[in-house]
């Protein structure tokens, strides 16, 4: 005699029921649980890529630096700033974030709406990877900046810049967070359907 029980999955709070030796069950309460788990992913999402626009977007340092022209001659010291649209690869990743901010309230307001899973399911997958790709190139930046490159002669600038390179990864840490919950989003939509 097969015996029925319920189990709980740790994402989310999703119950199940289950035959004993079986692997598979139905969801109870589908619209409760998953539905409350998609909002507050969903308001996570919305949070994090909107912190991380915000923070890389106000990021800005001034510096006096010392630039020497020839060794006979005493060095000029001038004034340096970094700004994050100096570099595109740092215009790529506010723009993204601001983008997935953008789809996540959007996102919110349609999850309702019956017959838009699979349209929100598809753009869920498309922030992830729109997200992972300005966080892969905002990083590779950033690691230029912290270590240098001896081999092309580019100078480390974290070592001057040191406010505006934390506020960068930041940012970073920040947006791999909102693209992960967006993930999750996704693996949540495919358990359900399975």
């Amino acid at each position: 005699m097969n015996t029925l029980f319920l189990k709980r999955c740790n994402i989310c709070g999703i119950v199940t029921t289950m035959e004993e030796g079986q692997s598979k069950g139905s969801i109870i309460n589908p619209g409760s649980s998953t539905g409350a788990c998609d909002l507050v992913l969903r308001v996570l999402a919305l949070v994090l890529t909107l912190v991380a626009t915000i923070v890389l977007g106000v990021d800005k340092q001034t510096k006096i630096v010392s630039v020497q022209i020839v060794d006979t001659l005493p060095p000029f010291h001038v004034p340096a700033t970094a700004e994050w649209h100096y570099l595109s690869a740092f215009v790529y990743f506010v723009v993204a974030n601001a983008i997935a901010c953008a789809y996540a309230t959007i996102s919110l307001l349609l999850s309702k709406v019956k017959g838009l899973g699979t349209l929100i399911s598809i753009f869920d997958a498309l922030m992830v990877a729109l997200l992972f790709s300005c966080n892969g190139a905002t990083t590779a930046i950033g690691v230029i900046g912290y270590q240098g490159n001896s081999h092309l002669r580019w100078n480390k600038v974290c070592n001057v810049f040191g406010k505006f390179c934390n506020q960068v990864a930041v940012s970073i840490i920040l947006s791999l967070l909102g693209s992960i919950v967006f993930l999750l989003l996704v693996v949540l939509k495919l358990r359900r359907r399975s």
